[in-house]
């Protein structure tokens, strides 16, 4: 088994593999794109477990590697005391501790979202599927179609722009430009 750990940061990743032993068997710093990690990955011995401190970035890493690794898992970064407590402190020593971590079962996991909470969390969820963005368009149709509704009714003018304010307040048609 080997246990790879990931320093995450946003324009680079810094990795560690080591085996069981806990000798480090490869380390070294990739950019932090799917091409670069793909193929960083596949150099990478197997059978594998990978670790990473909870960042921004962590999210999609996590995705992308679920399917090249047996277990994926998030560290807490609060609660990696090896880590903030260290006199010497770079990346690649951060991302060995953090294979120790995980190679000891000494890694503070935190819970990672599915994918699609973490979507809505971020605002990036589809809006065809979304409920809030169902009820507005509901509403809005209702208001264009001249519905049966306590909400104000009206259609759009020619130009297609929506009015403000009541059907009493709303221009009969577009400005001329």
């Amino acid at each position: 088994m080997y246990f790879i750990g990931l320093d995450v940061h946003k324009k680079t990743i810094s990795y560690c593999v080591k085996d069981a032993a806990g000798r480090v068997y490869q380390e070294g710093k990739i950019g932090s794109t799917r091409w670069e990690l793909d193929e960083r990955i596949r150099t990478m011995p197997q059978p594998r477990r990978i670790a990473m401190e909870a960042t921004i970035f962590t999210g999609w890493i996590y995705d992308h590697l679920l399917p090249h690794a047996e277990k994926v898992k998030v560290a807490h970064p609060l609660m990696l005391r090896a880590i903030a407590a260290a006199k010497k402190k770079n990346d690649r020593i951060d991302a060995g501790k953090i294979a120790d971590c995980l190679r000891c079962d000494f890694l503070p996991k935190c819970h990672m979202a599915s994918t699609e909470i973490r979507d809505r969390r971020t605002g990036t969820y589809p809006l065809h599927r979304s409920p809030t963005s169902r009820r507005l368009a509901t509403s809005l149709f209702t208001r264009l179609a001249g519905g049966d509704s306590d909400v104000a009714v009206w259609r759009l003018p020619a130009c297609g722009r929506v009015p403000r304010g009541s059907p009493a307040d709303a221009p009969p048609a577009c400005p001329s430009a």
